[in-house]
């Protein structure tokens, strides 16, 4: 059988997670400010995904081992020890715009932030952009109005 996916869309209400799962007043205030800069850039309304994501669409992957499922195509969670940016897809151009994002640490699949303030959300803009667009080309999405 094969592996479930832990992070599919649920039904919790995204206002309701930001205010009891975030402690910090300031990490709030980002919060409540990357989901409405995220809806305007995706166009999508934010939904929760596993217990700490806020996704914005959704797309269809496979992997090639067969691994399946759906995701975000761009999001965050606001973690405690630094936000977590779903919004970086593996191409030249983002690369170079990672150069002026400003103050993050990268992992495989997520920049991390400590705090808005830090970052060039101009480039931040252009990363969520660039990510919808490689997502649409390269996966089966919403960004598509793909109906099922």
């Amino acid at each position: 059988m094969p592996a479930q996916n832990k992070t599919t869309e649920t039904k919790v209400d995204v206002t309701d997670f930001v205010n009891s799962y975030v402690d910090n007043a300031q990490k709030k205030a980002d919060s409540f400010q990357l989901i409405e800069l995220m809806t305007k850039w995706s166009g999508y309304e934010p939904k929760m995904w596993g217990p700490t994501i806020i996704g914005f669409g959704s797309y269809h992957y496979k992997y090639a081992s067969g691994h399946e499922g759906d995701a975000p195509i761009i999001g965050f969670s606001p973690r405690k020890a630094a936000f977590s940016l779903y919004v970086f897809s593996p191409t030249e151009d983002n690369k170079h715009l990672l150069e002026n994002l400003g103050k993050f640490k990268m992992a495989k699949a997520c920049i991390y932030i400590k705090k808005l303030s830090d970052i060039n959300i101009s480039t931040l803009e252009l990363l969520c952009k660039s990510s919808i667009a490689y997502i649409n080309e390269h996966h089966e999405c919403s960004c598509r109005d793909i109906k099922e």
